[in-house]
């Protein structure tokens, strides 16, 4: 069994109230993880872009199957991730993600048992480079000068989430 280690405990958020929110049917408890890493990939932004879509048309194959949502983002040279599912689903998946080479000095920044998944629909949702999500990056970098380690994972988390809410409503 994977062992998450993270920085910090988590604070508990109550989703009880937000309807987006979906319980799970699993007998297998409902977990949240979220993590950062930094890419490999030196060569430019269209080697980045390629990239990416490889990992997206493979990670949304697989977790359909597993039965994981979340969603990603890849701004100013750093991954963010959101991972949901059945907890040995993310914990398979979590081993795969540790020991990919496309990345690295990947980081757990929340995990957590929830009831409720924030991106019930989107097997993996993704959130890239604009000037909109720049700003929002930059806000971070002002603060914490690209270091997502100062952010706590519930803030974090719920930048993606709003991120990711504001692509599908624009893409609409």
């Amino acid at each position: 069994m994977t062992t998450f280690r993270h920085r910090q405990q988590s604070i508990p958020i109550n989703y009880s109230k937000l309807s987006m929110f979906q319980k799970t049917d699993s007998k297998d408890h409902l977990i949240r993880l979220l993590y950062r890493s930094r890419p490999r990939v030196t060569a430019g932004i269209d080697a980045v872009k390629t990239e990416i879509e490889v990992i997206l048309e493979k990670s949304r194959r697989n977790n359909e199957r597993r039965a994981v949502t979340g969603a990603l983002i890849f701004n100013s040279g750093l991954f963010v991730q959101v991972l949901e599912g059945p907890s040995s689903a993310i914990e398979e998946l979590f081993e795969i993600i540790q020991q990919d080479e496309r990345h690295f000095d990947v980081e757990v920044l929340m995990c957590k048992s929830v009831e409720r998944r924030a991106f019930p629909a989107w097997s993996m949702a993704y959130i890239g480079r604009s000037d909109q999500y720049e700003n929002v990056f930059g806000d971070i970098a002002t603060v914490t000068g690209y270091r997502t380690d100062q952010l706590e994972g519930d803030r974090l988390f719920r930048i993606v989430m709003e991120m990711a809410f504001e692509e599908e409503r624009m893409a609409t």
